[in-house]
Parts: C-alpha cells; structure tokens; sequence
C-alpha cells in the first residue's frame, strides 16, 4: 500500500468544504489523491467546475497532521487503510459518486466476495424480524455459502443479522458510524470481537470521532453502496432503513422487502416499499438468491449464445481472458481491470464483445465467468 496515498486520502477527506462528491471528483481527475495535492494550484484548469476556494482549502497542513496521527494508530493496530486505487477497496462501492477516499477495515473477509448482501432494518426489532433474520441467513449459508453479509452493529436488525451469519457461518461486516478505537453500542462489543475472526469492521472514520446522529445516515451508502443487494428486514414509516433503501435505489442496486401485516408499526417502512415499487417482495433467501441469479453463478448453464470453434482474439481481449482464467467464480469487473491492466471504459466495450463471441458470462454485481 502507498503510505504518501494513505496520508493524502486521509488529508483530503479532513480540508474544509470539499465533500465526498467533490473529493472523489478530484482524485479521478488527477488519479490519486497525491497528485490533488501537489498539483492543487493546476486545478482550477484540470477540473472545470472547481473554484479557487477549492485550491484554498486543499492548503490544509494541520490535515495531514492529523492524517499522520491517524496512520499511526492503524499501523500500530494492524488495520487496513484502504484507499481507492486499493484492489481491496470494495469495488461495488467504488462506482458509487460519493465514495469514501479512504476507509479502514479490522478484520478477516473478502470485501469483494463475489455475492453482498445488505441487511437492514428498525431497532425495535420484532420476534417475527428476529426470526426471518435466523431463518434468511441460514438458508442463504447453504444456498449461497460464499455469500457477504453486511449490517450497521447497531441494535435491532442489524445485530441479529450480524449474529445469525456467525451462527450459520456466513462472514459478516458491520458498518460503524465513528472510529475503531471504540465499538457503539457498547453492550455489542462481544459480537463485534467475533467478527474479527470471520468477517469484521468497516468505517470511514477517524478515531476520536463520536457517533453522533448524521454519521449513521452518512454510512449508510457504505451499506448500500458495498452490496449487490439492500433487504429491509422490518422498517418503521420513518427511519434509517428507509434511507439505505433510497441509496441502493439511488447507486441502481437492487432492493428488497420483507412484507407484514398492514397493522404493525414495525412494518409499514417496508410494505410501503414495495407498494411505491421501491423495493421488491421477499419471503426467503431462496427468493433473494433466484432474484439475483445467484443460483446460476454456483454452476454456470451453459450459455446461449454459439460459441465460435476458432475465435479471433485481440491482444486485449486475450489480456481479460489471461486474467480471468485463474478465477473459477468469476471476477468483479473492477479488479478484473486491475489484472488486465485496461481502463474500465475500454474494458466494458471488450467484455460485451467477449460474451457475444460465447467467451465469458456477466453475473451479478458486475461480475465475469470465463466460460469453459
């Protein structure tokens, strides 16, 4: 990892003014963040829409100060700080216009499996969302056992989402709204620890930071933004699942359900989701998985469309191909460009030419199966 690009995304996220549109904005203009940095005076000619007033804030030495500190205790701590030219930042989430620079993970997960799932809902959880969550995650372990589960640690849902996948072993990744110096709530820190071992703990915050109210609304679009999929599990007519559900729309991910009785407060947020067609039906983990066309991607079907006998490669279509050959589940396009050493532009031109030849299969969440 690039120690000066750790310290510049970091540096970046805390200037004044700037924003995670417009931050983001920057570094893909420039490349990387270190290059927003030492070529800040060239801004105003390379990115357009950006003012002086932007250059000024980037002059922001008590920023890399803090960033410095900050490095310091995820080095001392054995924390991954992810940055967005990292292959292990979540590629989903990449996409998203508002992204976090960097983000720090503690942990033992892949953040890129190939299936996300988002589980999110009230915290005055009723039995009837508590048992869906046991009952939703156990099926899903068996039908789709390489699948991510991803929640807020926060009470309610959330933790019995975050619980149920330790219980059936599923990796589990909670989403917190302040730093990893400290878990919130308090009384869930024996689940959190058991994350650690298989899954763990995201945020885009710096130590000291409190959990203060806007930081639970600002994370959610990690949650959504991290999975292929939202599912609202039970939400109030008003609340932060409601939120998440608006961001998935948002990012073109897509949104479930779980429906209940038009008298239970605890279910309105979430029949009103799928009367508005905000949000698709779901009963099970097997109407996510065939929702999804996960099912497909444990044993790819043999494709459509006729393959040609003698294929007429060029040098960059046998680079995706050379790339994707090691991975028998397929690769998220975002790191599948990495390997290929493409630009995503160019890359998504080449993969459509390669499944019409037969070659490979796009699969949910962006991802790519080279076909034998």
């Amino acid at each position: 990892m690039n120690r000066n690009e750790q310290l510049s995304s970091m540096a970046l996220t805390l200037c004044p003014g700037i924003g995670h549109v417009g931050a983001k904005r920057l570094v893909e203009a420039l490349g990387s963040a270190t290059q927003v940095f030492e070529r800040r005076t060239e801004i105003p000619q390379l990115v357009p829409e950006a003012h002086q007033a932007v250059v000024d804030a980037l002059n922001c030495p008590e920023a890399f100060e803090r960033a410095k500190r900050e490095l310091e205790f995820v080095e001392k701590n054995n924390i991954a700080c992810l940055t967005l030219t990292d292959e292990d930042y979540p590629s989903r989430l990449r996409e998203c216009p508002d992204a976090p620079l960097v983000l720090f993970f503690k942990g033992d997960c892949n953040l890129n499996a190939l299936h996300v799932v988002s589980m999110v809902g009230t915290r005055r959880a009723t039995q009837y969302g508590k048992d869906f969550c046991d009952s939703f995650v156990r099926d899903l372990a068996q039908l789709c056992p390489d699948a991510l589960v991803v929640s807020g640690l926060a009470y309610g849902i959330d933790i019995h989402s975050h619980r149920a996948s330790l219980a059936h072993g599923l990796p589990t990744v909670g989403v917190l709204a302040h730093g990893l110096d400290r878990i919130y709530p308090s009384v869930h820190r024996k689940t959190a620890v058991n994350m650690l071992q298989r899954g763990g703990l995201l945020t885009e915050y710096l130590t000291e930071t409190n959990p203060d109210p806007y930081n639970f609304v600002s994370r959610n679009r990690i949650v959504a933004g991290m999975a292929d999929a939202t599912l609202v599990v039970e939400s109030a007519n008003k609340g932060g699942s409601l939120i998440t559900a608006d961001l998935a729309n948002g990012y073109n991910r897509d949104c479930f359900a779980l429906p209940g009785r038009s008298s239970d407060d605890a279910s309105a947020g979430c029949n009103k989701l799928i009367r508005d067609n905000k949000a698709a039906l779901i009963l099970s983990a097997e109407d996510l998985v065939n929702a999804m066309g996960w099912q497909t991607a444990a044993s790819p079907k043999p494709d459509a469309i006729q393959r040609n006998l003698f294929l007429d490669l060029s040098p960059e279509e046998e680079a995706l191909i050379t790339a994707l050959r090691p991975h028998r589940d397929g690769l998220q396009i975002n790191a599948l460009v990495v390997e290929a050493d493409i630009p995503i532009n160019r890359a998504s031109a080449l993969l459509f030419e390669l499944e019409m030849k037969g070659v490979l299969k796009p699969l949910a969440g962006g991802v790519y199966h080279l076909l034998s």
